[in-house]
């Protein structure tokens, strides 16, 4: 598990993803823009908050204008992990209006996804009440894991493992072809001594192999809740304790009081629905202001 500290995205991460994504979207152009806008428009362009949201993702969205035309100038851009309410402006962008045009689905794809993930993130943060640590998963979409991560951090939780290379996660598929709880931990340990061991335990019983087998983290999965206090109670000043499975919303009270240490949430990365934003643009200078639609 990382801190959660926001640091900010690393350009490299982040512009390979939307120069693929504006060339799946653009192809050999966009024929509407090209046809409809004359060349030398000028437009001035709002992002806006259309629903309670955590802002994050913007420094993407912005490539993705930028990639298109480096002339698009940006204002007002709200700090990631910035609360907007409805109605708030996100960021205001003035330049080309074709570039703005064009860049706006990329933009918004970016934008609506990781904001999304943020405000999902936060409300689980916030249900915990600082007695448990949020934890993401690995339940990202392909390609996008950097990203999504992210944006778990900027909602204010904390990221599990960035993927299979960087700490142990035995379960129980493991530990039968292993041999057992032991035989895995050792080989495990063997093979790198300087990653977190962390075992999947399904039942008390399996609690106490993975302790006498001196796993850095139990994970309790899908275990009921006087399972999983007995479970911390078990660990404490042993070892820590990960709650997995059927974590929602209405339970984190409940699960944040067991003693437990962490508690990872799929939901944050492969449930979170985007968060709603809209992009407006009138030529430059203020005239005939154009709302756009979201197809």
């Amino acid at each position: 598990m990382t801190d959660a500290q926001v640091l900010p995205l690393d350009e490299a991460v982040y512009l390979p993803l939307v120069r693929r994504a504006l060339d799946e979207d653009i192809g050999s152009g966009d024929v509407t823009s090209l046809a409809v806008v004359p060349e030398a428009l000028r437009g001035d362009a709002v992002l806006v908050a259309k629903s309670r949201l955590v802002v994050a993702g913007l420094p993407v969205a912005i490539a993705a204008f930028r990639m298109l035309d480096r002339t698009v100038d940006v204002t007002d851009a709200r700090p990631e992990g910035s609360l907007c309410e409805p109605g708030q402006v996100i960021a205001r962008l003035e330049g080309p209006a074709r570039a703005l045009l064009s860049g706006e689905r990329v933009a918004l794809n970016f934008l609506q996804r990781l904001s999304g993930i943020a405000t999902l993130t936060r409300r689980f943060v916030e249900a915990a009440g600082g007695l448990i640590t949020v934890l993401d998963t690995r339940k990202t979409t392909p390609t996008l894991r950097a990203l999504e991560k992210y944006a778990v951090r900027v909602g204010g939780a904390t990221n599990h493992r960035a993927g299979l290379f960087d700490a142990f996660l035995i379960k129980d598929n493991h530990i039968r072809l292993a041999g057992g709880v032991a035989e895995a931990v050792t080989r495990a340990r063997k093979t790198r001594p300087d990653l977190v061991v962390e075992i999947e335990a399904q039942s008390l019983a399996q609690v106490d192999e993975a302790l006498a087998a001196g796993a850095d983290v139990v994970l309790v999965d899908n275990l009921g809740l006087d399972e999983v206090r007995e479970a911390a109670r078990r660990c404490r000043g042993r070892t820590r304790v990960e709650i997995s499975g059927g974590v929602t919303l209405d339970r984190m009270d409940a699960l944040a009081a067991t003693g437990a240490d962490f508690v990872s949430v799929g939901a944050l990365t492969h449930s979170a629905p985007a968060a709603d934003i809209s992009f407006e643009i009138e030529i430059g200078g203020g005239e005939g202001m154009r709302p756009r639609s979201q197809s």
